[in-house]
């Protein structure tokens, strides 16, 4: 079967592109190695298999490199087809839905949420909390769209779109616990709260979808680190 073979994995824990492809390989119940990287000290392993981007995520199958999250995941699907569920909707329209949706939450969500994140405090933070906002709102309108009521993305189960967005998740506890914001806010997109909570008391929530503390200790190590080489100028 074309979906059999060594399986490898390249990442790091507090990359949400990480724990997308993390959570695809989980539905379907690929056995991998993980192999932790490190991005200030980029490996020869990294840098052979991505040396255009020389970023994480990057699966292996069979000493032969894929890159990029939504392409892996797509990549998972297709050579795992046998394996249920599907991840990719079967209708074609959905489908498209369904892919122009997850390059939306990469293309705006993500940049959106890190603005935030790398946001002094004050005015600079409720601007980028502002566009932000603005984002999430148009992923609330994206669900109901493609939900037709259900109670995920997908429709009655996870996939493809709610792995785009889900494993963002993590790092929007994060925000919450370091600054006090709520991206998903039940008062301004209830539909989309109502999801998150589902998605992270999922099956693939609860298995693969890290802690916020994870991403809480990331963030203090990126700051103090900035503070470090700022000081030093």
């Amino acid at each position: 079967m074309a979906g059999e073979g060594d399986v490898k994995l390249l990442g790091m824990l507090e990359s949400p592109f990480v724990v997308r492809v993390r959570m695809a390989l989980h539905l379907k119940g690929v056995s991998y190695e993980y192999i932790e990287q490190d991005l200030s000290n980029k490996g020869e392993l990294l840098l052979k298999n991505n040396p255009v981007h020389k970023k994480v995520p990057v699966l292996i199958h069979n000493g032969k490199p894929i890159c990029e999250s939504l392409l892996i995941v797509q990549y998972v699907d297709e050579v795992w087809a046998a394996s249920s569920p599907s991840i990719l909707p079967a209708d074609p329209h959905e489908r498209a839905l369904a892919r122009f949706w997850a390059a939306y939450v990469d293309d705006k969500f993500f940049p959106a949420w890190l603005g935030i994140l790398k946001a002094e405090v004050g005015e600079e933070r409720d601007k980028k909390m502002s566009e932000t906002l603005a984002v999430i709102e148009q992923l609330e309108a994206a669900l109901a769209q493609c939900s037709n009521g259900k109670a995920f993305f997908s429709g009655d189960s996870v996939g493809y779109l709610d792995l785009a967005v889900g494993c963002n998740l993590y790092w929007l506890d994060a925000m919450s616990k370091m600054f006090g914001v709520v991206v998903i806010d039940v008062a301004r997109t209830p539909v989309l709260a109502a999801w998150a909570d589902r998605f992270r008391e999922s099956d693939v929530g609860k298995e693969v979808l890290p802690d916020g503390d994870i991403a809480v200790e990331y963030a203090k190590k990126i700051q103090a680190y900035r503070a470090a080489a700022a000081a030093s100028k």
